[in-house]
């Protein structure tokens, strides 16, 4: 099991376990001599009982995890909802705060560096509303970026719908 260590800033693991998952499976991300989590990446190894989180020199359960992962962003459960089930299918899924979106989202097959996102992923609960402005704002950046829009909604049994969007020219 891979152990890491949270701080307020950032997860992080040096194990040579995590490295050898890096390689194999594109999680995490390689800063200098260890490997970088993203909360969400971090909360999905944990709940396969491949990563334990140390804080100090305490391991975390997985509802401590959750609630300190939950004070630092609000929408981590939306967002682990899609990225759990975008993972089981096969896909990498990266970050994609230079976006303003949630996600980067590989066709299965490519890995990060190798090649780019097929798309840029925003995550909401079936409750949300979501402005056309909003909408628009966010079809642009992922036309300007070449990517396809993917909006992931979240209903409330946890269950994930997709809707792709991309520009058309008449």
């Amino acid at each position: 099991m891979i152990q890491a260590v949270y701080t307020s800033d950032a997860i992080i693991s040096t194990s040579a376990d995590a490295f050898s998952l890096c390689e194999r499976s594109s999680f995490g991300e390689k800063k200098e001599k260890a490997i970088l989590y993203a909360p969400v990446e971090a909360l999905f190894l944990a709940r396969e009982q491949k990563l334990s989180l140390i804080v100090g020199n305490r391991k975390l359960s997985l509802n401590e995890i959750i609630a300190k992962l939950k004070k630092q962003d609000k929408k981590i459960l939306t967002k682990s909802a899609v990225y759990n089930d975008l993972r089981r299918k096969g896909y990498i899924v990266k970050s994609a705060l230079k976006f303003g979106a949630e996600f980067r989202v590989y066709e299965k097959g490519t890995r990060p560096g190798e090649g780019h996102a097929r798309w840029i992923l925003y995550a909401a609960r079936e409750n949300e509303a979501l402005k056309w402005h909003d909408f628009a704002a966010k079809n642009r950046v992922a036309h300007s970026t070449k990517k396809n829009l993917l909006i992931a909604i979240v209903d409330d049994e946890g269950d994930v719908s997709y809707y792709e969007c991309s520009w058309m020219r008449p």
